[in-house]
């Protein structure tokens, strides 16, 4: 799924990856028709038209096994900046620290996206770490703003991986997210 993905970002994932994964992107009826007339030679590919729900499909050709080619585009993945709309993808905490602003509006501004700050030697200062949105929560246009100007990037951009197909077998997203540290 190449959904929010910048194209800059997808030209440097593509030589980060040069080699190691072939990247096509195309519309989706012309997939679901390619995988169907693939599916001949090679059985069960048809099944990845039921994954083809994204708003912009890829396909990567890769010569990995599926759990080597998901841990590598997780490590090609790179912080970004929320806009107003997307989704946290994790809990957002503004860290306690100095934020070298000089005091006036912005202070209202941190209380109001529920940062804790005050003023000490004359810079606003956030006091304690502060969850300013939730998993799931919509990010607001006012939130946006106050993580672009404290420098915070929350979002992750990146190939988000739906499924793999290997020797007649469909691996899904959550099946390959394997945590080795356990």
């Amino acid at each position: 799924d190449l959904s929010s993905m910048p194209l800059s970002q997808l030209q440097d994932m593509r030589k980060k990856l040069r080699g190691k994964v072939l990247i096509r992107g195309g519309r989706k009826r012309l997939f679901k028709i390619a995988l169907e007339m693939a599916s001949k030679d090679k059985p069960g590919l048809d099944k990845l038209n039921e994954k083809l729900e994204c708003h912009q499909p890829a396909v990567l050709f890769a010569k990995d096994n599926p759990f080597l080619l998901a841990k590598t585009l997780a490590k090609s993945r790179s912080p970004a900046p929320a806009k107003a709309g997307q989704r946290a993808l994790k809990n957002i905490i503004v860290p306690a620290g100095p934020t070298g602003f000089s005091p006036g509006p912005i202070i209202a501004e941190l209380g109001e996206v529920g940062a804790k700050a005050g003023i000490e030697a004359g810079k606003i200062v956030i006091k304690q770490d502060s969850i300013v949105a939730k998993e799931g929560d919509i990010i607001s246009e006012k939130l946006a703003s106050i993580l672009s100007r404290l420098g915070i990037k929350p979002m992750e951009i990146g190939l988000n991986l739906v499924a793999t197909y290997e020797n007649g077998f469909i691996y899904d997203r959550g099946v390959l997210a394997i945590d080795e540290k356990v």
